[in-house]
């Protein structure tokens, strides 16, 4: 067999949970993979062939399934081309998008098809759509599901964007027994709005204060709504950025018990910690919060023993002033972590740290978030899959360095300055490797490759 591109990799992942890396050779032909086998005595040829050699990895192109793009409407704060660019620099080839932080919110057929042509011809990577579940939008929800979005997402508490307000627990048991019928994800900000009312919120320049206004009781309280919604629907719900350790047993049990729940977290939650976040940091602010190092480590405990199954950026970006530098007041900053190009590097040099290995961050990061969004040729790398790579220099370190980043306000990130271990050589999309200067991306609805 002569494929269009041969690979030939001395390590690689394809993106199973727990896999070892191995030797590999990967035939690409029309922009899909057409053969994966053992390196060693393949006689797979290639009219191009790449040759990788020890010092990289070669992994699934990463989909990131939770990222806010704020085009159109706030493209100031980040806008298709950046975020793709971002992407494509991170080792990220497919990222599904936000329905709020642009204007129109993706809750209506109509607001997609504005989102879409505002992307269109402006993307390095692939990019799919999340549709918005608000009160009274039920008659929407089955021709956002026609016109290809990869599920939906609501919000139990204030999402901070007037197009997007929450649902009640009534209202999101509602939602979901409709989704449901459309064979679709629910994902649910899971904090209670009620508990949150009575707590009051932040202001100041002190993270003490600012976490104390976001206990774990938030999310833990809104977790076993969903659960509970999930239960008597039958419907799947997806919970969005888990941030409370506490949840974890809740998930566990109630998945046990057959209810369909999944759950993802973050690499800020995974890396970052309260105690060594300082007064008037505002970098570091968003919602759910990041919460202490004792709870970090029982999120990677979740990981490893599989009750959170994905890792994704939330990558929530705004302008520098909307982080209020000069203040550094936690009630008025911008509630979000701007990391989609750094996302891999950060989770790969906490993850190699605590024994895990490129096969359990590929499925994480690539395998799973395809998955829950319906991307059904995205996220492995085998045989008759998209040709979507990352090639990863994973021994390799470096400094976080705002010259270095494609976001649109690369200050905003609470990463600038830390030493971490990955270095991405290349992103392959479809068998090309992906040109920043040249958008390439292809905008994708569920089921589509």
């Amino acid at each position: 067999m002569t494929a269009d591109l041969l690979i030939r990799a001395a390590r690689a992942v394809t993106g199973g949970a727990g896999e070892a890396e191995r030797p590999l050779a990967v035939g690409v032909t029309g922009g899909r993979v057409t053969a994966v086998e053992p390196l060693s005595g393949s006689r797979l040829g290639g009219r191009d062939v790449l040759e990788l050699g020890p010092d990289t990895v070669l992994m699934p192109g990463l989909a990131d399934s939770h990222v806010h793009v704020c085009e159109p409407g706030n493209t100031g704060w980040e806008g298709f081309a950046t975020a793709t660019r971002a992407a494509a620099a991170g080792g990220i080839t497919t990222l599904v998008d936000m329905p709020l932080d642009s204007v129109p919110a993706t809750v209506s057929a109509g607001a997609l098809q504005v989102k879409r042509k505002a992307a269109d011809g402006q993307c390095h990577v692939d990019v799919g759509f999340w549709g918005g579940v608000i009160p009274g939008n039920g008659p929407e929800l089955a021709p956002l599901a026609d016109a290809g979005v990869a599920g939906f997402k609501c919000f139990l508490a204030d999402s901070g964007s007037p197009g997007l307000p929450p649902v009640s627990p009534r209202q999101l048991t509602e939602a979901l027994r409709v989704v449901a019928g459309l064979d679709r994800p629910l994902l649910v900000h899971a904090e209670s709005a009620e508990a949150a009312a009575a707590i009051g919120a932040a202001s100041g320049r002190s993270y003490a204060t600012y976490l104390a206004t976001c206990p774990r009781g938030l999310e833990n309280l809104a977790v076993a709504q969903v659960i509970e919604a999930a239960r008597v629907t039958g419907g799947h719900a997806h919970i969005v950025h888990l941030s409370s350790s506490d949840a974890l047993p809740m998930i566990a049990s109630a998945r046990r018990e057959g209810v369909r729940i999944t759950a993802e977290t973050c690499p800020h939650y995974l890396a970052l910690a309260a105690e060594e976040i300082g007064d008037g940091e505002t970098a570091c602010k968003c919602a759910p919060p990041i919460r202490e190092a004792g709870n970090r480590e029982l999120l990677w405990a979740g990981l490893r023993d599989r009750v959170l199954g994905l890792v994704v950026s939330d990558h929530s970006p705004c302008t520098e002033a909307m982080k209020e530098p000069g203040t550094g007041d936690f009630g008025r900053a911008w509630g979000g972590i701007a990391s989609l190009q750094l996302s891999l590097p950060v989770v790969w040099t906490q993850a190699r740290a605590r024994g895990f290995g490129l096969g359990d961050v590929a499925a994480w990061m690539a395998a799973a978030p395809a998955r829950l969004a319906g991307l059904t040729a995205k996220g492995r790398i085998a045989a008759g899959y998209d040709a979507d790579f990352c090639v990863l220099a994973p021994d390799e370190p470096f400094v976080v360095e705002e010259r270095q980043l494609h976001h649109k306000h690369p200050a905003t990130t609470p990463y600038i300055g830390r030493r971490l271990y990955g270095v991405v050589r290349a992103s392959i999309l479809r068998g090309q490797t992906i040109d920043l200067g040249h958008p390439h991306g292809q905008l994708l609805g569920r089921g589509a490759a």
